[in-house]
């Protein structure tokens, strides 16, 4: 696979926490392959611009194959809030998507609700783990990442 943007690679932000700098430089050093209690999981690097800083984020996510596009989840592992890259993305929705040895553009497009439920439980019946993210309270929103 050929990496098709150019530049450095952006750093992870500073809040980041010492966990997703340590899977982010595996990932890049590695191919997309993480090792550890990752292993195995289908992860990609999504850079987004902050919505305030105007600075690049980076974060490992989890992802579903849909098609010609990636479905990522704004879980945040369950809390009540959206994770910060949810709201960088909604405010700049135009993205940097890293999977396997590959980097190119991407848009970032909330999931239609008509196929929410169903991508939902796709995931759910890959990674049984995320039905303990979703809530009365509040339903986790999907991201479709779409090549630009």
């Amino acid at each position: 696979m050929t990496n098709q943007s150019t530049g450095p690679h952006p750093e992870p932000a500073d809040g980041a926490g010492e966990f997703n700098r340590e899977v982010i430089a595996e990932f890049r050093a590695r191919a997309g392959v993480v090792g550890g209690g990752l292993s195995g999981l289908p992860l990609l690097l999504l850079t987004v611009l902050g919505a305030r800083s105007g600075e690049p984020r980076t974060t490992p996510l989890v992802h579903l194959r849909d098609g010609a596009r990636l479905v990522v989840f704004a879980s945040n592992g369950g809390s009540a809030t959206d994770p910060l890259w949810y709201r960088n993305l909604v405010a700049h929705p135009e993205v940097t998507v890293e999977v396997g040895g590959e980097r190119y553009p991407a848009v970032a497009t909330p999931v239609d609700p008509a196929e929410h439920d169903a991508l939902w439980a796709r995931q759910i019946a890959a990674q049984p783990q995320f039905a303990e993210f979703r809530t009365d309270a509040r339903t986790v929103p999907l991201v479709a990442l779409t090549r630009a």
